[in-house]
């Protein structure tokens, strides 16, 4: 009887040897503001993707509605059309590898569990090979204009990185810590780029 969990106790250390720590970053923000401050934060505004969004994709939707709910907590009144400013969203992910960027990724939540035996479970997002957990950049921007306009009134880019067996390796996850750093403080002073944990 003592075998079996002899067996699972050694086995819990190798795992939990082999694992790699999951890692997230702050996120970091550089904001500029335009030379009308004072109309920012007020009125009707619409939400816009940059060019080559797909604004029907669910990864997409994260992010805008994480831009929507801190938009309205300024001040803002989000419509579909007609806004008196437009909310232009752009987003940006790919694998670090080595410090160099290796391409596009989506970052999705799966997983699987299985047996060995003794009946139980044991989660296949370990990592046995000894290599380390990948890291995802993600970049949101978005930027703030007068509808119909060319001149943004405010811009601000919020960055992070996390390792793909971390809490916010999903974007359901990151996109509301991105949009609360990347809005905290707003207008905030232009030019500057700050950490927020």
């Amino acid at each position: 009887m003592k075998k079996p969990a002899l067996t699972l106790i050694a086995a819990s250390a190798l795992l939990g040897g082999c694992a790699t720590p999951a890692y997230v970053s702050p996120v970091e923000v550089t904001r500029f503001v335009g030379d009308a401050p004072t109309f920012l934060a007020q009125g009707t505004i619409q939400i816009s993707p940059a060019s080559g969004l797909d604004s029907g994709s669910i990864e997409y939707s994260l992010y805008e509605n994480a831009v929507r709910r801190e938009l309205e907590s300024l001040g803002y009144r989000v419509v579909v059309v007609n806004g008196a400013q437009v909310a232009q969203v752009a987003l940006d992910q790919y694998v670090v590898d080595e410090g160099r960027r290796r391409g596009p990724v989506d970052v999705g939540v799966g997983g699987s569990t299985g047996t060995y035996g003794s009946g139980v479970g044991l989660g296949i997002g370990f990592n046995l090979g000894g290599q380390p957990a990948e890291r995802v950049s993600r970049e949101l921007s978005v930027s703030i204009r007068e509808a119909g306009g060319a001149t943004n009134l405010w811009e601000g880019r919020a960055a992070m990185v996390a390792t793909t067996n971390s809490d916010y390796a999903a974007d359901a996850a990151a996109a509301p810590r991105m949009a609360e750093a990347l809005f905290a403080g707003f207008p905030g002073n232009s030019g500057e780029t700050i950490e927020v944990e």
